[in-house]
């Protein structure tokens, strides 16, 4: 990365990057260079919620909610105390709401302001969860947002549009696959993606979620 003092041709090495990806580093290599950051750190961190919770923590409150009811209803009724009973808490999860998607009603989350978003049990927003056009789109037409992303929903299921603030963050707890009845909590944690958690998506069949590996769009 060219230093902030280089000549603009020197940035001609960055043109791989996008437009908003080369600005961030810029930004990293500046900061650095004060001495106000530590790269390595911002690597730790990265890493953490990218690679280490994340989506395989909310999978795991998924998959849990769908093979005890009990824990289910403490999802229901304080969210917060059963996320943190699995140590799935931190930095932008202290205070949260699971909305349960039934054959009735769809949940989709969002943030219309900016881009909260629940850090420790779906790792790092995705850069369309951030995007303006979903922000504002997913409340004004959200079946139509969704159908863009694959998920073609009956006539009959509501769909209802949840904004996430920075007081409080929701998971979508995604309806449980047919055919799952005997598989263990770790085999159902895995046919839950991050998208199911938004609302995005459902969760994936058995016989189909080995392949599709929860692709997201």
């Amino acid at each position: 990365m060219s230093d902030h003092g280089h000549d603009h041709d020197d940035h001609k090495h960055d043109n791989h990057f996008e437009p908003i990806e080369a600005r961030v580093r810029a930004l990293e290599t500046i900061l650095t260079e004060k001495g106000l950051i530590d790269p390595a750190a911002i690597d730790v961190i990265v890493d953490t919620y990218q690679n280490k919770v994340g989506p395989r923590n909310g999978a795991a409150v998924v998959a849990k909610a769908w093979t005890e009811p009990d824990y289910a209803a403490w999802l229901v009724n304080d969210a917060t105390a059963a996320i943190e009973s699995l140590d799935f808490m931190g930095r932008q999860g202290e205070h949260m709401r699971a909305v349960f998607n039934t054959p009735e009603v769809h949940n989709v989350v969002v943030c219309t302001l900016c881009s909260c978003y629940p850090w420790p049990v779906l790792g790092l927003p995705p850069v369309w969860y951030k995007s303006p056009p979903y922000r504002s789109r997913v409340v004004a037409e959200p079946r139509a947002v969704l159908s863009e992303f694959g998920l073609e929903l009956p006539a009959e299921t509501a769909i209802k549009v949840w904004d996430s603030t920075a007081e409080l963050r929701y998971l979508v707890i995604p309806m449980r696959p047919a055919g799952t009845d005997g598989m263990s909590v770790e085999e159902l944690a895995k046919l839950v993606s991050r998208d199911s958690m938004i609302g995005t998506a459902e969760a994936s069949g058995p016989a189909v979620s080995a392949a599709s590996g929860g692709a997201s769009k």
